[in-house]
């Protein structure tokens, strides 16, 4: 029998991207796809890569009646948004996947600051389990609420974990990370206009981006408490992530034995390669699932140079929720996703 989904906030970028992907899964009938500013409209006409492939309607998000109907609901919606449908939802039945950033931090002081309202749903972040796949698995097989983590911490703690979990990593790290402009969503802004994004590259939110604590987090649950400065960047390029972190080292590594590390953390894994000749580039992982790592040992200053780099929309949203999908409901974490990237 096939798994009932239903999307919510079908017509931003990573709603759309859910849709595609899910669209192709052999196991997933669509069953409900909302999205306010254009309800009534078919979502090929919202997407046209979508024409002739997903047909249907976009409805009003009528939260009980889609609990009701689903056996899981994908919400792709701002932050705030999901602190009233996810709870709706799960009384109704529904299991819940948030690509959102509601249910990410554990503490709703943290919310609180970083995203300057109140976590009205705090009863539910402690069952909440974040969906960082190759780290969490184990808890999102029984979940019935996963918190999909952000682009940017998706790339830097799968490129830090390894250095963590072995205790290596001595002080502040740096997130050094650079995006595409689709990571800004779909509503127009000065700041994401063609005018203003080609040939310019622009850091923004040093230090106080809201990704920042989400990486302090994972990765202090991954094995230590660690500092991070986060940097990131915008540049002109519609999809992509590459995330260049810098780790002070607790001791002496080879750059054999740091390989040898990534080799261990991400051997089994589908969507990790861990490359030991070759550098990340987001060209290789384009439209995929796949992030691309791996780490250099700078033994003259003591530092670790861990490298990750991921589609923004796939592996770093839609992608890795439905690789959460295929975990929650026992299916191989590949299904519907295992296709390489565009290149070039």
């Amino acid at each position: 029998m096939a798994i009932r989904v239903s999307v919510l906030g079908a017509s931003g970028y990573t709603g759309g991207e859910l849709v595609r992907l899910l669209s192709g899964h052999p196991q997933v009938e669509l069953v409900h796809l909302t999205a306010s500013q254009h309800e009534g409209r078919a979502m090929g006409s919202v997407f046209p890569n979508l024409r002739g492939v997903v047909d249907q309607v976009l409805e009003p998000a009528e939260l009980g009646r889609i609990g009701r109907d689903s056996d899981v609901v994908f919400l792709a919606l701002p932050h705030g948004m999901a602190l009233r449908a996810a709870p709706e939802l799960l009384a109704a039945g529904a299991r819940v996947v948030d690509l959102g950033a509601d249910f990410r931090l554990k503490d709703p002081a943290a919310y609180a600051r970083w995203y300057r309202q109140e976590h009205t749903a705090p009863e539910l972040l402690g069952e909440a389990v974040y969906g960082l796949t190759e780290l969490y698995r184990s808890r999102v097989r029984t979940a019935r609420l996963v918190a999909n983590p952000g682009c940017y911490p998706t790339a830097a703690v799968l490129a830090l974990a390894p250095l963590v979990q072995a205790g290596l990593v001595a002080g502040p790290v740096v997130v050094d990370a650079k995006s595409g402009v689709s990571g800004a969503g779909r509503s127009p802004s000065a700041g994401t206009h063609f005018g203003e994004v080609n040939e310019n590259v622009k850091p923004y939110n040093v230090g106080v981006h809201r990704h920042q604590p989400e990486m302090e987090q994972a990765l202090a649950e991954a094995g230590a408490a660690v500092s991070v400065l986060f940097a990131p960047h915008l540049i002109p390029m519609t999809r992509g992530i590459l995330a260049t972190c810098y780790a002070p080292l607790a001791r002496s590594l080879s750059a054999e034995e740091a390989l040898g590390l990534y080799r261990e953390a991400y051997g089994g894994e589908a969507f990790v390669r861990v490359l030991e000749d070759e550098l990340p580039q987001t060209k290789a992982t384009y439209g995929s699932n796949f992030c691309d790592l791996t780490v250099r040992v700078d033994a003259e200053r003591g530092l670790a140079v861990a490298v990750a780099a991921l589609d923004n929309l796939v592996k770093g949203g839609a992608g890795q929720a439905v690789q959460n999908l295929n975990v929650m409901f026992g299916l191989p974490e590949t299904t519907g996703l295992w296709t390489p990237a565009l290149f070039p």
